[in-house]
């Protein structure tokens, strides 16, 4: 709807050519038909200027291309058909540069060529409308803007601006009026939340009278306005979009109502280049507006600095040692932008010379106290600054001079080793050289008085021992994942089952060990023999002497339902029978562990009772073979401590099953 109304103003001097000479009807002097008027160069917006001046003898130069399609198209009023575009491209190529004075003003100057014009030069009665084509020079433009109120950061900024158009283009191709035009305007901008940038203008522009197709337009009154968000951490990249148009203040309707729309991003590729795009649609339908708008620049302008100075003695802030006060530049740091001559602490010892400007005190031949306290203690730990490696925070003394005066390191469970070094920060230990157990309390997991970290064997009980291997473990009792291992060995009498007196306190530990160990529910214990002898003997034997050990282990608490006697004979050899040595290495008693439970599955114990146990008399029979092997006490020897009887029990001989 937008274009047919735009295109209606030619469509109704086409109904009355037929009746006119078209050189009345066609055009009354020249026609500038772009209405895209670009901002100064270092400006924010593409179409709007800004209020601020950046920089001080701060040079600015941008090349600006803007292309607008179908910017004056000839319809019939009637039946709306297109006769034809006057004008169906034109491409500007503007060359535009300034200079900013003083941070307050900014002279700027646009020349603008148009590069490339096209038409179709249609015919619309007896009229023909001729189209514009090959490159022509524009009107040249000349301008200056004062900043009035507001900093290049703030967030509100007013200036005033003038603009003057020089007839340098010909009037009769779409480029220049042939005559001066002016346009002083109100400039209103500023930077909000320091991301967003907004910017305003308006003024009237003051033009002699043009007719063209019937439309007279004259002085318009420009307005523009925009807003851009400020992108990236460091804020060189802009999104925005703004909105220009202009209006006839003498006869106002749709054919002389100008209004685009641009939506740009630009981007600050390096400190001091910018480039740009912007793309945007027509929104009126008034002369010159186009259906579509685009536009391209690089531009040359040095990013401004912010540069705060709340006191304004033209010292940065951040130079400034008083950034609340006008001062003076020093050549001290911590003097530069402070007044001269003041005295904060009344000690009669001006600032700029005095060591402790907050603290009075009295000359000094030394810099670095002048002016302070003869002793300072700031923290009022009692350690004087001079002295003190930690002088704001509170301490004690120590010989080290870099800890002197400095608070000591933590201790949370007090027990005096630093948090730094203690394993266990939060309950009390004692020392220790493993880092890991280094302040942590001991532990005696078996309660045999001897604590984990000396204890070579910390889950079972034992004996105190010289050597570590050995300490906190049991003599002659060992308890492995399947056996439970005897260091010596359990003693008979000859050719009996009867356990001599010198095994009570083997069995009494063996005893103790079950009871410490409730998880382990099923135990066989087993009686071995050698070879000498018979065979079926040996077995009755070897069962006698196992229901034997059961029952000494019930006598002394055992549940007799975790243990089962089996005696296996000559059966399953642990070493050879053809010495003395392997022979009594093979009359042994095993405790193999069968099955274990749960630790919680604790079984009941029963009482100690006075049970005997009813053993085989194989002497009694008198058997025709071999007397027992045990017959002969004096080779009996008792098994020394070092004995490995503890080798696993499958070690079989060849052809044992």
């Amino acid at each position: 709807m937008r274009t047919w109304f735009r295109k209606w103003s030619l469509g109704a001097a086409v109904a009355v050519a037929a009746a006119a000479p078209s050189s009345a009807l066609a055009q009354s002097g020249g026609l500038a038909l772009n209405r895209f008027d670009p901002a100064p160069a270092g400006d924010r917006m593409f179409g709007v200027q800004s209020p601020f001046v950046a920089g001080k003898m701060t040079p600015h130069v941008m090349l600006l291309g803007d292309y607008a399609h179908n910017p004056l198209v000839l319809r019939t009023t009637g039946s709306n058909t297109k006769l034809g575009s006057v004008v169906s491209g034109q491409l500007y190529l503007h060359l535009n540069g300034g200079l900013a004075l003083w941070d307050r003003l900014y002279v700027h100057v646009d020349v603008p060529v148009a590069v490339a014009q096209t038409g179709d030069s249609p015919t619309g009665g007896a009229t023909t409308w001729g189209s514009p084509n090959g490159a022509q020079f524009g009107d040249l433009r000349l301008g200056a803007r004062v900043r009035l109120l507001g900093e290049y950061d703030e967030a509100f900024q007013v200036a005033i601006s003038g603009k003057l158009w020089l007839p340098t283009g010909p009037s009769d191709s779409f480029v220049g009026t042939g005559s001066v035009r002016g346009l002083p305007e109100l400039v209103l901008g500023g930077r909000v939340i320091d991301r967003l940038v907004w910017s305003a203008a308006a003024g009237p522009q003051i033009a002699g009278s043009t007719t063209f197709a019937g439309v007279e337009q004259g002085t318009m009154l420009n307005w523009g306005a925009g807003v851009g968000v400020l992108m990236l951490d460091n804020r060189h990249l802009q999104l925005g979009a703004e909105v220009t148009g202009a209006i006839t203040l003498k006869d106002v309707q749709k054919r002389t109502t100008n209004a685009e729309l641009m939506f740009g991003a630009r981007y600050r590729v390096i400190s001091d280049v910018e480039v740009g795009a912007g793309v945007g649609p027509g929104l009126s339908s008034g002369i010159g507006t186009p259906d579509l708008r685009g536009a391209l620049m690089v531009a040359y302008t040095p990013e401004v600095k912010i540069v705060h100075d709340k006191d304004h003695d033209g010292i940065p802030d951040e130079k400034d040692a008083c950034p609340m006060v006008a001062g003076v530049k020093h050549e001290d740091p911590k003097k530069n932008g402070c007044p001269p001559g003041s005295d904060r602490d009344k000690d009669g010892i001006w600032d700029e010379d005095d060591a402790c400007p907050d603290q009075p005190g009295p000359k000094s031949d030394d810099p670095k106290k002048n002016g302070c306290p003869v002793h300072l203690d700031r923290d009022k730990d009692g350690i004087w600054d001079e002295d003190d490696a930690c002088p704001d925070v509170a301490g004690i003394a120590n010989n080290d001079p870099k800890k002197h005066g400095c608070p000591p390191p933590s201790d949370r469970d007090k027990d005096g080793i630093f948090d730094e070094d203690d394993a266990c920060l939060d309950v009390a230990g004692v020392a220790s050289s493993d880092p890991k157990k280094h302040g942590c309390p001991l532990v005696d997991t078996d309660g045999d008085g001897i604590f984990d970290e000396k204890d070579a064997c910390p889950a079972e009980k034992g004996l105190a021992d010289a050597d570590p291997a050995k300490n906190g473990c049991p003599r002659t009792v060992r308890v492995a994942e399947s056996e439970i291992f005897i260091l010596e060995q359990v003693q008979f009498d000859t050719a009996k089952a009867t356990i001599k007196p010198v095994s009570d306190k083997l069995l009494d530990e063996v005893a103790g060990v079950l009871k410490e160990h409730p998880e382990i529910s099923k135990i066989e214990v087993q009686g071995h023999t050698d070879d000498r002898g018979n065979k079926a003997l040996n077995k009755t034997l070897s069962q006698a002497r196992a229901t034997s050990v059961v029952a000494a282990l019930v006598k002394r608490g055992t549940d007799k339902g975790r243990l089962t006697a089996k005696g296996y004979g000559q059966e399953q050899p642990i070493a050879g029978n053809d010495t003395e040595d392997g022979r009594q290495k093979n009359r042994r008693v095993q405790f193999k562990i069968v099955e274990k439970k749960a630790p919680g599955d604790k079984p009941a114990e029963t009482k100690p009772v006075e049970a005997k146990p009813a053993v085989a008399k194989p002497a009694e029979k008198k058997p025709a073979v071999a007397k027992p092997i045990d017959k002969k006490p004096a080779e009996k020897k008792p098994v020394d401590a070092k004995t490995p009887v503890k080798k696993p029990v499958d070690s079989k001989p060849k052809g044992a099953k």
